[in-house]
């Protein structure tokens, strides 16, 4: 198995370790530290070693961090691990709502006469200890640079991840690591720019064309690298991962010991393209006022795919789904009660292992049955595990490592009688999944103009979710892609070639969850009859096929367009998938694609 149902973290780990702490906070005469969920690479996920966050406070959602004071310990978690927190954390922590309370209004609440409090300068970007510092200005509250305070109380804290790199092929890839390059530092030659410090491993996976496996579950390898603007890259990796890359590097990437890596910062003379939102503040206090904001390079050019890597995406996808419907048609033939959430995941994995291409899963699948389901990024484990009850709604959201593609894919399935509120509300989030399917939008949004079109009919029933409408996915790489999101919080316009999830949801904390999600390109629009030829617009390629559960859909609910809609998505299913499904999923497949 990949996926493993172990806890991974107690609650009543937690004080012991937090005492701990405050001793060491103490020590080094400070008044609190800062434990982030960040690594040195500033990437969403992190390896063992790294799980600070969670090793200390139990808390084991992909964003957040810990501020600990003398007297409180404050975890700081948006709005999709709000229900998850209060389950994982001892009460010596307190949940503290977050974007909504920013750690510099926390922190003056909690220190009205100033103090210091530590960080570690490899963890935390540059944006986020600049932003804190300007607010905290004027309050006698100061960020202190230290040495990493737990991993100093940390028994036992594993040895960082030492997988081997491989060559990811053309074939996928669609573009040399040497093309690659050279568009780039021609960029950087024309901003004035003598080189871009790049510590995003998925950044440096993708501009050399290689694929590694030090993060569970993402195909990333752990290093820096510097983009010099003549053309050349700096790698900075344990020479120990690269042993079996056989000369598939190009000629003009060159290895260093990852220990030298702030030294050739050090050396750079000129304009050092940063972004402030990833580069490590340790890096920051090296290049000082050498350092320009431009972005990572590489971040839109990698979320622009080119042709081989949508195809392969779209390949992979049809793959996929016939494993995802192999396993649905597995799930309606057993009786409510009779199996459980590990079960189910299980049984999902070795369907999708039946693909030669499958490298792993893309994400520990969430299979919340009942109350579950309304803790948004659940994870079952041995402790956790609960039956498919009758009534029950079943959040299954899981996805794929393909060599050729990444997947995700959400469906919320029926357990036997459903009451008619989970389905009408099932029915507004597939009403928001169908009208953003749907969407034509001018050239130039971003995810913040349009991503409201999927809450309407939510909004409408005075109803609404804490999560984004939609993130970006790589190829055979992170299952979470920036720049491009549907979110409030994007700024980033929408452009061909990106692949975005669209992802809709509902949660009744106690009860029930709902969420539904395909994986959609952006593609450009053709001009319709009658409209305005020199208004270039975009709309959605549909990505994934796999049947909506038709047994949950209020059909009264649906207009003509949506109904039209889902009955054409379903008649895709059916000619894409059919084909690909042995002969008793073949049967269930045309009852859930039958015309509504």
């Amino acid at each position: 198995m990949f996926q493993s149902f172990a806890a991974t973290a107690r609650p009543d780990q937690g004080p012991p370790r937090l005492a701990a702490l405050r001793d060491e906070i103490s020590n080094e005469e400070l008044d609190g530290f800062l434990v982030p969920r960040a690594d040195a690479h500033q990437g969403e996920y992190v390896a063992p070693r790294d799980e600070r966050l969670a090793w200390l406070t139990g808390f084991t959602g992909s964003a957040g961090f810990c501020a600990v004071l003398s007297k409180v310990a404050g975890v700081f978690v948006d709005g999709r691990y709000r229900t998850q927190v209060k389950a994982q954390v001892a009460g010596d922590f307190t949940p503290v709502p977050w974007p909504e309370v920013s750690l510099s209004a926390w922190l003056k609440q909690h220190l009205p006469d100033g103090g210091k409090v530590g960080f570690d300068p490899w963890l935390h970007s540059v944006g986020q200890i600049s932003g804190a510092q300007k607010e905290l200005d004027g309050t006698g509250i100061e960020l202190v640079r230290c040495s990493n305070l737990v991993d100093r109380i940390w028994k036992g804290q594993p040895a960082p991840p030492m997988q081997p790199v491989k060559s990811h092929p053309i074939e996928f890839a669609g573009e040399t690591s040497e093309s690659k390059i050279s568009r780039l530092a021609s960029s950087l030659q024309k901003a004035g720019n003598v080189a871009a410090i790049i510590t995003l491993p998925d950044s440096i996976m993708w501009l050399l064309n290689i694929r590694g496996a030090d993060i569970a579950y993402n195909p990333v390898a752990h290093g820096f690298a510097i983009l010099r603007a003549d053309g050349h890259v700096d790698l900075f990796m344990a020479p120990k991962k690269l042993n079996n890359l056989d000369g598939a590097l190009a000629p003009r990437i060159h290895l260093h010991e990852p220990d030298t890596f702030l030294d050739a910062v050090g050396s750079l003379t000129g304009n050092v393209q940063v972004d402030p939102g990833t580069v490590p503040q340790i890096v920051g206090d090296i290049l000082g006022d050498r350092m320009v904001d431009g972005g990572d390079p590489c971040v839109l050019p990698k979320a622009r795919k080119n042709e081989a890597e949508i195809e392969g995406t779209a390949e992979a996808h049809l793959r996929d789904a016939a494993a995802v419907v192999e396993l649905l048609c597995w799930l309606d033939a057993q009786p409510p009660g009779s199996i459980t959430e590990t079960q189910v995941v299980t049984r999902l994995e070795e369907s999708r292992r039946r693909d030669n291409a499958l490298q792993d899963i893309s994400f520990d699948t969430i299979a919340g049955t009942g109350p579950n389901g309304a803790i948004m990024h659940y994870r079952v484990t041995e402790d956790t595990d609960s039956r498919l009850e009758d009534g029950h709604l079943l959040v299954l959201d899981s996805g794929g490592q393909y060599l050729d593609g990444t997947t995700d894919i959400t469906r919320t399935i029926a357990i036997g009688d459903v009451g008619h509120e989970e389905k009408t509300c099932f029915t507004r989030v597939l009403k928001g999944m169908v009208a953003m399917s749907m969407l034509r939008w001018p050239v130039g949004l971003a995810g913040r103009d349009i991503e409201c079109i999927a809450r309407m009919p939510l909004w409408l029933a005075g109803q609404d979710f804490n999560h984004g409408v939609g993130h970006g996915v790589g190829t055979y790489l992170s299952v979470h892609e920036g720049p491009q999101r549907l979110s409030r919080i994007s700024h980033v316009p929408l452009e061909p070639g990106m692949i975005l999830s669209n992802e809709p949801g509902y949660y009744r904390e106690g009860a029930f969850g709902i969420r539904l999600e395909n994986l959609v390109v952006v593609e450009k629009a053709p001009t319709l009859p009658g409209g305005d030829v020199e208004r270039a617009m975009l709309n959605w390629r549909t990505l994934t096929y796999v049947p909506i559960d038709r047994r949950l859909i209020v059909a009264d609910m649906l207009s003509g367009d949506e109904r039209a809609w889902l009955n054409n998505y379903h008649s895709d299913v059916a000619k894409k998938i059919r084909p690909r499904l042995g002969g008793d999923a073949q049967l269930w497949l045309d009852a859930a694609t039958a015309t509504i």
